[in-house]
């Protein structure tokens, strides 16, 4: 089907000479004189729109082109609706984080998966935090483990400076 994005000559924009005409009901007409295949459209009160403009001749199509911009609309946007968008969010946590911290994080988490968005799992270390690394990749590994029913990592802790980065992808 043509899309509605690039505009469509019609009626009396046609500017070929001849034009291989398609009928309302989708019969072929056959190679027409464009005056032609307009007076064929006005009688059936309908329009006449260059379907193919690059073909030798061009073709055109008997409609109702109001009717078909709508439909063509409304295949779009439904379309849209079903297209995925899966996103990266990031839930940022620190070494030190309390239980019910960690548990609206990790429920945030849950629903990034959930709806089909990857993860990365960022955890900060501040200052003199960076000496006790372990307790920061203890906390990451937990909300991995917790993490495991609605998603999978991706990508395993690593580390870059005084950051460690996790990223978890749903299943």
């Amino acid at each position: 089907m043509v899309s509605i994005s690039k505009p469509l000559r019609i009626n009396a924009r046609i500017r070929a000479k001849e034009i291989r005409v398609v009928g309302a009901d989708g019969e072929q007409l056959g190679v027409l004189n464009t005056v032609r295949a307009l007076e064929l459209a006005q009688q059936k009160d309908l329009d006449l729109v260059e379907v193919a403009p690059t073909a030798v001749p061009p073709v055109c199509r008997i409609m109702n082109y109001g009717k078909f911009k709508y439909s063509q609309r409304k295949k779009e946007k439904e379309a849209k609706k079903k297209q995925q968008s899966t996103g990266l969010k990031e839930v940022k946590i620190r070494p030190t984080i309390e239980e019910h911290d960690y548990q609206v994080k990790l429920r945030s988490a849950q629903k990034f998966l959930e709806h089909h968005s990857k993860v990365k799992i960022t955890m900060i270390f501040r200052g003199r935090q960076i000496a006790h690394f372990d307790l920061g990749k203890r906390v990451v590994d937990r909300l991995i483990k917790d993490l495991e029913t609605t998603g999978r990592v991706e990508r395993g802790p690593y580390r870059e400076g005084k950051v460690l980065i996790t990223i978890v992808g749903s299943k």
